[in-house]
């Protein structure tokens, strides 16, 4: 079992996307707020899921609205759970109270943090940078953030 596991354990180590270049055909993640997902799928899908050589999915996260307000439990988790995830190279946040909360935790990982009114928009903004970027995933939507 172990060594069947170790193959996999490599694919996964060598398309993450930190500090170096992702492999031709590896998929990057960019994680999008409930009221940015479907615009944000949407603008995947036109580019036909990939931008450059590179498969892009969506992440859509579960909604934070509370009463007004924002759940930062919540909200935490959403970006906690983007930051934990190697192929993560953008956070697609909308305007409001979770904004400046997710903010800090997304971009303390190193992972690009926008804040949109509009999912197309901002996955407009990413996929450009991926298509131009000579560095990693993350650092070409990074340098794009700017």
């Amino acid at each position: 079992m172990a060594r069947a596991l170790a193959p996999a354990l490599l694919a996964l180590i060598a398309v993450g996307c930190g500090g170096s270049g992702a492999s031709a055909g590896a998929t990057v993640s960019v994680y999008a707020a409930a009221p940015l997902c479907a615009e944000a799928r949407s603008g995947v899908e036109q580019a036909d899921g990939k931008a450059a050589d590179l498969t892009v999915r969506v992440v859509c996260l579960p909604a934070v609205a509370a009463g007004g307000g924002a759940d930062l439990s919540a909200a935490g988790s959403n970006a906690r759970r983007a930051t934990e995830d190697s192929t993560a190279v953008a956070y697609l946040e909308s305007p409001g109270p979770a904004a400046k909360f997710t903010r800090s935790i997304v971009e303390a990982a190193d992972v690009a943090w926008f804040e949109a009114r509009s999912g197309s928009r901002a996955m407009h903004r990413v996929l450009s940078a991926l298509e131009g970027g000579d560095s990693s995933p993350r650092e070409a939507v990074l340098d794009e953030v700017g």
